[in-house]
């Protein structure tokens, strides 16, 4: 069964000249079949360079949003459309204009994590690799808004050593991680190094080695001495990661760290949506031009 669905999705591939795009959270059979893998802001550069006439879009829908609005000639299309986010949806855009309200002339930095319409109403986006050179490249201006994760803003705070005004979001799946549970993995295994995402609360980033996106977690166990790694962020990391290390051995800080939604693709979904163009995405021009530029001025500045 499962290699017949492989064969069907390689051969729709070809004839449909899509790229399958995915994310580290995505389940492994997804990613072994995937053109690119990566964090979200690997997805939204690779999403700016395709060349294809489909994307097919294996993540949540903020991601496929995103790959729509820096791709407006093609079809992005999504596995299973109800693969949302639930930090994205801790912010709407009439939120945003009244927290902009509150705070006149303050720009506002935008996680990717978030509606194309939150992004169209933002000043520039980040992701959580370069979150701390996007606010910190805003200069000296009296407040800077920060939407919608908090964790992250916060991890922002104490790296630039300045305040922003936070937006009371955050990421469930990361929530779930408390510091004793760092501490119990470090008595269990005294050689690893921990690793942890920024969406994580600061006391649990407070116990960690090193706090990364998903896309520097790769990086770094390619380069690094260790060979023994704690990680907490969602688990479908961990297939990306031995892929990436094969001879590091890895532990994940709690078996229930999974995103629900990052969980939907199938690979029965991957060949509907390569066969029918279900469900495709798409992003109304007014606010996806504002989310363009959102985007791309985060895009301008590199750093992975």
């Amino acid at each position: 069964m499962g290699m017949n669905l492989v064969d069907t999705i390689q051969q729709l591939r070809r004839e449909r000249r899509a790229v399958i795009l995915a994310h580290t959270y995505q389940p492994a059979e997804v990613q072994d079949i995937a053109d690119f893998v990566g964090d979200s802001y690997g997805l939204s550069k690779q999403a700016s360079l395709v060349d294809a006439d489909r994307i097919i879009f294996c993540g949540v829908l903020f991601m496929a949003e995103t790959a729509a609005v820096l791709n407006p000639g093609r079809r992005v299309v999504m596995p299973d459309a109800t693969a949302g986010c639930p930090m994205a949806d801790m912010i709407t855009a009439d939120q945003l204009r009244a927290f902009k309200a509150a705070h006149p002339g303050a720009p506002v930095v935008c996680y990717v994590n978030s509606t194309a319409e939150v992004k169209a109403e933002s000043t520039i986006c980040c992701t959580s690799s370069n979150a701390v050179e996007i606010v910190n490249s805003l200069g000296d201006v009296p407040e800077i808004l920060f939407v919608p994760d908090k964790f992250l803003g916060r991890f922002v705070e104490r790296k630039l050593n300045r305040k922003l005004v936070l937006w009371d979001g955050f990421c469930p799946t990361h929530a779930i991680l408390r510091p004793e549970m760092v501490q119990k993995a470090r008595r269990e295994h005294p050689n690893a190094q921990v690793m942890v995402h920024p969406e994580c609360s600061p006391e649990v980033q407070d116990q960690a080695d090193h706090v990364i996106s998903t896309g520097q977690m790769l990086a770094l166990v390619k380069r690094s001495e260790c060979r023994e790694f704690i990680v907490g962020t969602e688990e479908g990391i961990l297939h990306a990661l031995r892929r990436a290390a094969p001879q590091t051995v890895f532990h994940h800080l709690t078996p229930f760290l999974r995103c629900p939604n990052m969980k939907k693709t199938t690979l029965a979904k991957v060949a509907h949506a390569l066969e029918t163009d279900e469900t495709r995405i798409t992003v109304p021009p007014a606010v996806a031009d504002g989310a363009r530029r959102a985007i791309l001025a985060m895009l301008a500045h590199g750093g992975g």
